[in-house]
């Protein structure tokens, strides 16, 4: 089977990587105002040079800066737009045993603006260490609503929440455009509200707070292509789904089939990033809705454990999908970053790097690429 010259990849992997030692030093004692800020930026720029290299040398055709210069995957998008700040959120992560964890959320206190670039130095810096393809990942628009839904902008800032919507879109999309001018041609949108309408008990809080689970489905639906409809030729947008991913906790849990069809049917990405990795995610059988002009990157290897996947049963698991989207269109993945805050799940660097080359092992046996 031929090998992919545009993303997605064969293997790919979601975007954020496991910060070393000395960069989570460094990020504590920036915070404490004990280095500065040119300190910081050098070590972070060193701390990118190593994890790309890492990348390339276990084979992956595209790359990420780990997302190394975040202190989470979305708190540089609030810093960066007007109009956002940060307060707590509405739901808990939580794990299997039931302990609990409170995180913080975006929240609208004024009109959103894009008055400066929000990952533009990223990519610039990312790009000039590589020749691999450079992915940019941004979150989703669902993202700035949902986490205090019912409470999420301040009051009298927008007459309706399609007001809203509007301003939101037009700041995605005039960073898109930012981004393919500097020659980016790969950007992922991290998605975990609508992941999170797939679970029954969400939904019932969404109720609970006067939404209706479908008719909020619909708005986020709307505000993601108006985000990246206006994108230029030759980007392509991925959409990861996500159900929480901090210190091995998650948000969410059930199969993707309450929004599926609106969500693989409605949604103008070019491929989606599921999670696969536990059978809180359900079968295959939502794939079903998945268009034939779109890719699934299957999200099979796990980055909140540390137990590495065995390759048969990625392969097997590949066959599964198959049944419902074309393998041609399939790739694999993890199921998610390995540290979408500083702190990182609970897994070594060697684990991370076993598992990215059990990908590439893996995808190189079942596509040859």
């Amino acid at each position: 089977m031929p090998a992919p010259s545009n993303p997605p990849f064969r293997a790919e992997h979601v975007g954020s990587l496991l910060r070393p030692k000395y960069l989570t030093q460094a990020f504590r004692a920036h915070h404490k105002g004990e280095i500065t800020d040119e300190k910081f930026n050098a070590v972070q720029d060193m701390a990118i040079h190593d994890v790309v290299k890492l990348q390339e040398e276990v084979g992956l055709k595209m790359v990420t800066d780990g997302e190394f210069r975040r202190s989470s995957y979305w708190a540089h998008f609030v810093e960066k737009i007007d109009g956002l700040e940060v307060r707590d959120a509405s739901f808990k992560f939580h794990d299997d045993h039931g302990h609990e964890v409170d995180f913080t959320a975006p929240f609208t206190e004024g009109p959103v603006r894009r008055t400066q670039s929000v990952s533009g130095a990223e990519f610039d810096f990312l790009k000039s260490v590589t020749s691999a393809t450079a992915k940019i990942t941004m979150p989703s628009p669902a993202t700035m609503h949902f986490y205090r839904l019912g409470n999420s902008i301040a009051e009298g800032v927008y007459e309706t929440e399609d007001a809203y919507y509007e301003d939101l879109a037009k700041v995605y999309a005039e960073e898109i455009a930012a981004l393919a001018a500097a020659g980016c041609t790969y950007v992922q949108i991290d998605e975990v509200p609508i992941a999170m309408l797939c679970d029954p008990s969400i939904r019932e809080k969404v109720k609970a707070v006067g939404y209706d689970p479908d008719r909020l489905m619909d708005a986020y639906v709307d505000v993601s292509n108006a985000a990246i409809d206006g994108r230029p030729d030759g980007v392509t947008v991925g959409m990861h789904l996500c159900r929480g991913n901090f210190k091995g906790h998650y948000l969410s849990e059930g199969g993707y089939e309450p929004v599926a069809e609106r969500l693989f049917g409605g949604i103008n990405v070019d491929a989606f990033f599921l999670e696969y990795d536990t059978p809180r995610a359900g079968d295959f059988e939502a794939l079903r809705y998945v268009p034939e002009n779109k890719s699934v990157v299957l999200g099979i290897v796990s980055s909140k454990t540390a137990d590495l996947e065995s390759a048969d049963d990625l392969k097997r698991r590949v066959e599964e999908a198959g049944q419902y989207v074309d393998i041609n269109r399939l790739a694999i993945s993890p199921q998610c970053g390995f540290a979408s805050t500083v702190a990182g799940n609970p897994v070594t660097e060697d684990d991370e790097r076993a598992k990215l080359g059990l990908i590439v092992e893996v995808a190189n046996d079942i596509w040859g690429a």
